[in-house]
């Protein structure tokens, strides 16, 4: 836990927001499928992983006010914080492994983009969904978007797992309905394509 708390620590001290690999300045596929999860504007959602992420940015543009973001590194969450200015004030941030978190509320929608698939440890997977299930009201949605199963093998210099939709929902478990998927074509700032695939489940 420590080693990866340092390894985003030192990625998030030392690069820009715009040059690390996963940065969209749309972050388009998770809007929409935020939005037809059916999250109203008070709909309480928590982005795992969201770092240095715009998706904070777009969510409280599009009107939804209760919003929290977790990531384990406080500088990514600054990054973040100093974007936005007085809008933070509005936003819980939390900095945390999540796979040693323990949420204190529960959420509508809870989303990750690229954060679960660096659990390579089944004990970290185990963790994730342990949090997963605490966290996430009965009826609600879970959206997650990991490296496709012809993504990259590793990011950041780590390795990662590879998903496609039935094996995300195996990981998961039976207490989550696969309900949509689709894929994304990512370009990083430099230009390369990285596949991605995102899933849509909704909460027994």
């Amino acid at each position: 836990m420590t080693d990866r708390s340092t390894h985003w620590q030192t990625v998030y001290t030392t690069k820009a927001e715009t040059e690390v690999s996963w940065y969209q300045d749309d972050p388009a596929t998770s809007l929409r499928l935020i939005r037809e999860a059916g999250a109203t504007p008070t709909s309480r959602i928590i982005d795992i992983g969201g770092g240095a992420s715009r998706l904070v940015d777009a969510l409280l543009a599009a009107g939804y006010s209760a919003l929290a973001v977790l990531d384990i590194s406080d500088a990514a969450l600054a990054t973040a914080r100093g974007r936005l200015g007085a809008a933070a004030a509005g936003v819980t941030w939390i900095a945390s492994d999540v796979t040693a978190w323990t949420p204190d509320a529960r959420y509508d929608v809870w989303h990750d983009r690229a954060a679960f698939h660096f659990l390579t440890a089944p004990e970290d997977r185990a963790a994730y969904v342990e949090r997963l299930r605490a966290a996430v009201v009965p009826g609600g949605a879970v959206i997650i978007g990991t490296f496709a199963a012809d993504g990259p093998e590793k990011c950041s210099g780590l390795p990662v797992v590879r998903y496609d939709p039935q094996s995300l929902a195996t990981t998961l478990g039976a207490a989550f309905t696969l309900e949509d998927s689709c894929t994304e074509a990512h370009r990083t700032p430099w230009g390369s394509v990285q596949q991605f695939q995102f899933c849509r489940f909704r909460a027994g």
